[in-house]
């Protein structure tokens, strides 16, 4: 499995991103997004089931991000709406076989793209 993140960038409060994961390879049935800003530890977004595409957030961004995927191409989008100051860091797309808050329980990892919010 490749994971190939994108879609980060600088972004005033209050504004909004779409960060994309392209996936290839079938050997996972879920994709999250974590994120990891800067002396902290890396933190569980959203993720999605890729059989029947549940989702699931922390309660950090709950009504303001959406995970969402493109069935043809394997690719998973985080549309992050009203963004704020503590939303940045790098965000990271992550692989696995079963659902999970956990980043252990993923085993393969995009490079990360930066989200920089402006206050």
């Amino acid at each position: 499995v490749q994971l190939q993140a994108s879609g980060g960038g600088l972004v005033q409060a209050g504004g909004s991103l779409r960060l994309s994961c392209a996936a290839s390879g079938r050997a996972f049935n879920v994709i999250a997004w974590f994120r990891q800003a800067p002396g902290k530890e890396r933190e569980f977004v959203a993720r999605i089931s890729w059989s029947d595409s549940s989702t699931y957030y922390a309660d950090s961004v709950k009504g303001r991000f959406t995970i969402s995927r493109d069935n043809a191409q394997t690719t998973v989008f985080l549309q992050m709406n009203s963004l704020k100051p503590e939303d940045m860091a790098v965000y990271y797309c992550a692989a696995g076989t079963r659902g999970s808050s956990y980043y252990t329980s993923y085993n393969y990892w995009g490079q990360g793209t930066q989200v920089t919010v402006s206050s």
